[in-house]
């Protein structure tokens, strides 16, 4: 299984074509227009609702982008697609809805977001909805998430859909909900061959962890988020294929 070019010959925009202050939000559709607009790639995140849709959404509460509170997973796909976004206009969009926008124009690179906060087994109705709403779009498409076990339930669902892994220092600062044994196996990405991956997708201030090395020397694909300055952009391409950003345009 290999990426499609359209993949590496543009850069990947983190959350799509966001800046809060000219009015659109990450993962909304006026960034995911803009991005289409700008010709670059798009990164993006799907949530789960109750009654088992994906939700183009990064956080696993509605607290921190709209002036709703509480958990997406309790809320149905009507109910989200009528929350307004915060400085932004729209309202939550459903994966299907922005696979219609996109439309194959640039490439999208979807990320299951774990949904028991412990990167643990209990997987499969987010990774069913997803890859069920990408059953007959035609452009080019990459699944992956920090979660090896969803990783290995797309293989299930979405075979030939390309997969990865995004992957991590795994720090205990930025990562409190997840068990120290956890993360220490995650941190040396054993399960890249298992579950059938492509690519890894690596936090970009641990790039030069041997593990990543090994991974491209074996023929691995590497891509790294997030960077968000020209320096940091340079710098991470002596080592990756491609970067995902923000804050800037690469």
């Amino acid at each position: 299984m290999t990426l499609p070019a359209s993949f590496f010959d543009r850069p990947i925009t983190h959350r799509a074509l966001h800046d809060r202050k000219a009015g659109r939000v990450e993962n909304s559709l006026k960034s995911i227009e803009a991005a289409i607009a700008a010709g670059y790639g798009i990164e993006m995140d799907v949530q789960l609702t109750s009654d088992g849709h994906a939700m183009v959404f990064h956080d696993d509460g509605l607290d921190r982008l709209t002036s709703e509170s509480g958990p997406v997973r309790a809320r149905t796909r009507a109910e989200l697609e009528a929350i307004s976004l915060t400085d932004d206009g729209g309202t939550i969009p459903a994966l299907d809805t922005v696979l219609a926008l996109v439309a194959g124009q640039v490439p999208l690179l979807i990320e299951i977001k774990d949904q028991d906060g412990e990167m643990g087994p209990d997987v499969g109705p987010l990774e069913q909805a997803t890859c069920s709403a990408l059953t007959h779009y035609k452009g080019d498409i990459a699944l992956m998430s920090f979660n090896p076990h969803a990783v290995a339930k797309c293989a299930e669902y979405a075979p030939d859909t390309p997969r990865g892994i995004t992957t991590s220092s795994y720090e205990a600062m930025f990562w409190p909900e997840v068990p120290a044994a956890t993360r220490d196996i995650l941190r040396d990405i054993p399960d890249y061959a298992p579950v059938g991956a492509c690519f890894i997708s690596h936090e970009a201030s641990d790039l030069d962890r041997p593990r990543v090395a090994e991974l491209k020397a074996g023929g691995a694909h590497i891509f790294t988020w997030t960077i968000r300055s020209a320096k940091a952009e340079a710098e991470a391409r002596r080592i990756v294929d491609n970067v995902t950003f923000e804050g800037y345009l690469a």
